[in-house]
């Protein structure tokens, strides 16, 4: 199985990125990215999974139809992931769902396998709440759209992660790849990165993902770039590094087979010490990036 999928590599159909549970070799998680010249659409069945659509760039119509009827969600969208907070459209299961965009944009489509039929609704940039986690070299922003306890799911987490340039993210290394009730949850995780450049040099970071015991084998050191994605069935994950002067952007999409909606984890061991001392560090003063919109527009 190859984890680290560089981009161009997770080419399928219509979209620049497409992770399948089939394609992957689990069970639930699903990431498709799709690229929409002016006036561009595109239409797709949500089948037996839930989807959040969020722009990375640009804005876009959502519609999502069933037997219930037709939503419809105009998305503002942003510039690029390293402007603002976005607004998004959750697509229930067995929905039939068209994404249009007047301006054209990139548009990520999370996705996971679910049993419960939520109703189509829309989520306002306004209250997608930002949190700045770490301090020190370990600072990151988390923009917490698709998170358990903020935005209601079956199945589906999703976060965006802004690493600045220099800062390690994903750290300390931690896992969630067993049932341990009000400890652990199992959650297949995808990460796909993009990166500030500098002066028309594009940035790129590194990911680590270690075996964690046995049977949990997967282990990847790899250069991420734009649109690359890293795939985690199991494993310590992190450091997530990003090279100086570059900042790193990652979208996490999660979901498994447990019962209760939630992301818990555990820290690796060796590394679990660092939390102890962030409480005596600054947070980097960069951040945060920028913080989510007062109102709706």
């Amino acid at each position: 199985m190859t984890y680290h999928l560089p981009a161009g590599k997770a080419l399928g159909g219509p979209y620049i990125v497409d992770v399948t549970p089939e394609k992957a070799g689990w069970g639930h998680s699903s990431l498709r990215v799709l690229e929409l010249p002016p006036g561009g659409t595109h239409s797709f069945d949500a089948g037996d999974s839930e989807w959040i659509v969020v722009p990375l760039a640009g804005g876009c119509t959502v519609a999502a139809a069933d037997d219930f009827g037709q939503d419809t969600f105009e998305l503002q969208g942003r510039r690029d992931v390293f402007s603002g907070v976005s607004d998004f459209a959750y697509v229930p299961r067995d929905a039939y769902a068209t994404v249009t965009s007047a301006a054209g944009g990139r548009f990520a489509l999370t996705g996971a396998r679910c049993t419960r039929r939520l109703p189509a609704r829309y989520g306002p940039a306004s209250e997608v709440p930002v949190e700045l986690r770490g301090t020190g070299n370990c600072s990151r922003q988390v923009n917490n759209f698709g998170a358990a306890g903020v935005f209601e799911c079956d199945k589906l987490i999703a976060v965006e992660v802004i690493t600045p340039g220099g800062n390690w993210s994903s750290f300390p290394p931690h896992k969630h790849d067993e049932h341990r009730p009000g400890e652990e949850s199992v959650l297949e995780e995808i990460y796909y990165f993009e990166f500030a450049g500098h002066d028309h040099i594009p940035g790129l970071g590194y990911q680590r993902v270690s075996p964690s015991g046995p049977g949990r084998d997967t282990d990847v050191l790899a250069e991420v770039r734009d649109g690359d994605v890293v795939l985690i069935p199991d494993g310590w994950h992190g450091p997530s590094m990003a090279t100086p002067g570059h900042h790193m952007y990652y979208l996490n999409v999660m979901a498994g087979p447990e019962a209760e909606r939630a992301w818990l984890i555990c820290d690796h061991p060796d590394h679990a010490w660092v939390r102890d001392t962030w409480p005596d560090q600054p947070v980097d003063p960069r951040l945060p990036l920028y913080t989510a919109p007062e109102t709706s527009a």
